[in-house]
């Protein structure tokens, strides 16, 4: 029927919206990384070292600093208003060079390397039970999304 593929388009671009809102990544991706960064932030500062405490106590400042621009651009996204802010600090320094995309790829490195250090270290059987649960909530979101997304892509591209 001739209607029924502009239908499935429509659909089809309103999943795309969906998962390219800022709701979405900051619930999915930028969210769980914060959840990475303040687990290993503690764990840094539980080493004991005064050079270990520094570095994570660092760690969990930027952390939950990213976690307020995360949660404010959620909260902005569904008031239907623009966010005059980025994910994360990284990001917001690279808005002022014109780079915003460039450093959220230098921090979503950076949060992959925080989970290797983790998992390679170690570190995560230091993680409480609570805390592990909250590293277990922020890899099945992250792992999912990116599912889903795929998954997604990979229908709509058929």
């Amino acid at each position: 029927m001739p209607g029924e593929e502009g239908s499935r388009r429509e659909e089809s671009d309103a999943i795309r919206r969906f998962f390219i809102r800022p709701f979405f990544l900051s619930l999915t991706i930028g969210i769980p990384f914060c959840a990475f960064k303040v687990l290993f932030g503690l764990t840094a500062i539980r080493a004991g070292t005064t050079a270990l405490m520094a570095f994570g106590s660092i760690v969990v400042a930027w952390a939950v600093t990213d976690l307020l621009m995360n949660a404010g651009r959620s909260v902005l996204d569904l008031a239907n208003r623009p966010a005059p802010f980025e994910y994360c600090t990284i990001a917001q320094i690279g808005r002022t060079l014109d780079r915003p995309l460039v450093f959220l790829a230098i921090d979503t490195l950076l949060s992959f390397t925080i989970i290797c250090v983790m998992l390679w270290s170690g570190w995560i059987t230091l993680l409480s039970r609570g805390e592990l649960y909250l590293w277990y909530g922020a890899t099945t979101l992250n792992l999912i999304s990116l599912s889903l997304v795929s998954l997604y892509n990979e229908i709509r591209n058929a």
